[in-house]
């Protein structure tokens, strides 16, 4: 089972880079996940601009970019996500949003797992964060989990085992993706079918 993990901050000060190689090394001890690490500092997305007009075939759209084009095909490749994210005004980091917003006609998340760790500097910890992402995963037809995690002060605390706090929830979070994945394939299976149809 593929997970991809995407980091949604690209800020040059992140704290992110202190979340995500916990976030991957806690994924990646559970052997049935074959874990990817998706920074959208390495994917130049440009701002959201597709339309009907610049995907070419429907059926193998080209979009308006070579890199949307990778981005939507690295995104298909998943069976489930979870994506680091910080919390700005209340929000998703805007490059975090139009990195979703550019998987356009593809569907390349529907109808898979997707969870969330929300981290902040203060007392936040990303929590209205993930609710937005919680609503645009369902408008992208993801499957959104109720687990999360969530990590405050995470500029003076140190993330390692001996944190009863940080540990128990992690480890919860990649074992509820396989049931989720099991109950959403049939779902996958027919919307491929729907999607065939209408075309």
């Amino acid at each position: 089972m593929k997970l991809q993990i995407i980091v949604g901050s690209t800020r040059p000060t992140r704290a992110a880079d202190k979340v995500v190689p916990w976030v991957a090394s806690r994924a990646a001890s559970h052997a049935e996940f074959e874990t990817e690490v998706l920074d959208l500092r390495d994917w130049q997305l440009p701002m959201f601009g597709e339309h009907f007009g610049s995907i070419g075939d429907p059926e193998d759209p080209s979009y308006s970019g070579e890199i949307v084009r990778r981005w939507n095909r690295k995104i298909a490749e998943a069976d489930a996500y979870l994506i680091i994210t910080p919390e700005y005004n209340h929000s998703v980091p805007g490059e975090l949003k139009n990195a979703i917003d550019s998987v356009f006609v593809s569907f390349g998340f529907r109808n898979k797992p997707m969870t969330f760790v929300g981290y902040s500097a203060g007392v936040g910890a990303g929590i209205r964060s993930i609710e937005h992402l919680n609503q645009i995963a369902t408008e992208v037809e993801a499957v959104p989990l109720r687990s999360v995690v969530v990590l405050p002060f995470v500029v003076i605390v140190r993330l390692s085992a001996p944190l009863s706090w940080s540990t128990r929830p992690l480890a919860l979070t990649p074992e509820t993706l396989t049931p989720a994945r099991v109950s959403a394939d049939p779902m996958r299976s027919s919307s491929r079918r729907e999607a065939r149809r209408s075309s």
